[in-house]
């Protein structure tokens, strides 16, 4: 039983003997063993980085976190007024039918912009939640 995390360990013991020397590299050592490993093998390692509402850093610690600059903007509820909100749609999407607008506000949640600038996102939301609707940028 690992004693850090009180999980049973499953794994080979060659494979827990390559973790227990990789647990005693620095971070810098462990940041050239990461490009090595990448060269070697021709891949690229991508980090994943959940969502988070807060600052970028907590703590004081830094972070190699990008701040996202692409959001899909999306409709979870069209609220009591469906004419403004269907209006604040229209407005949004000059190319979308008075009956496509309608069917928006029905079927939700529903994506409204999709993979689109920082300002332009807020500025959606922001009609629409003036509308009366409810937005989430993801």
């Amino acid at each position: 039983m690992d004693e850090k995390t009180g999980q049973t360990n499953k794994l080979e013991p060659k494979l827990q003997k390559i973790i227990d020397q990789l647990s005693e590299l620095s971070v810098l050592e462990l940041a050239e063993l990461v490009k090595a490993l990448e060269e070697k093998f021709g891949v690229q390692a991508m980090a994943t980085v959940p969502a988070t509402s807060g600052p970028a850093t907590t703590g004081g610690e830094a972070t190699m976190t990008e701040e996202k600059t692409v959001f899909t903007v999306v409709m979870t509820n069209s609220g009591s007024n469906k004419i403004n909100v269907i209006k604040a749609l229209r407005e949004i999407k000059p190319d979308l039918g008075l009956k496509e607008a309608k069917n928006m506000t029905e079927k939700l949640p529903a994506e409204v912009l999709v993979e689109v600038k920082k300002e332009e996102a807020e500025t959606a939301k922001k009609k629409l939640e003036e509308a009366g609707a409810t937005v989430e940028l993801k």
